[in-house]
């Protein structure tokens, strides 16, 4: 009897400790976007940073970097870089994104951009979708969810 419960108290312990470590951080670095918005920058919940959707909007100005989808892409990637560097991540550790694109003719354009952002055979896993309007009136947005070991 004493062994049930000696098991019973761990796995309640075990469960509250995981419980404690999963608790939500709200992130806002400020250094993508600027300004009040009803959202947040990332969340990180355990070893999991989930990314709000990026666009290619330049820092310093707030504005979309000019050029069309090519020059938006880099500006966004290097968006979802600053994010995921400034929490203690790297490109290498982004697990899922969900690309949307304002014209799926630009995807082969888009795609060219993307793939220098990580490690070739290290792509996460990724969905696409053609969508009809996106704030600022941008031509791509990527939302991205990354994962790493918990620190040692």
């Amino acid at each position: 009897m004493n062994k049930v419960r000696t098991l019973i108290a761990t796995v309640l312990a075990t469960v509250a400790v995981s419980a404690i470590a999963a608790e939500p951080q709200y992130l806002n670095s400020g250094k993508v976007m600027k300004g009040s918005f009803p959202f947040t920058e990332a969340v990180k919940v355990g070893n999991m940073l989930y990314l709000s959707g990026q666009l290619g909007i330049v820092p310093e100005t707030q504005k979309l970097a000019p050029g069309g989808v090519e020059a938006e892409s880099h500006q966004m990637m290097r968006n979802i870089k600053t994010v995921l560097e400034t929490n203690g991540y790297a490109m290498d550790n982004v697990v899922k994104c969900t690309v949307f694109l304002a014209d799926m003719k630009e995807w082969p354009a888009f795609n060219d951009i993307y793939k220098r952002y990580f490690t070739e055979g290290k792509y996460p896993a990724r969905s696409a979708f053609g969508v009809n309007g996106m704030a600022f009136d941008a031509r791509v947005e990527v939302e991205c969810m990354a994962s790493k070991s918990p620190e040692a």
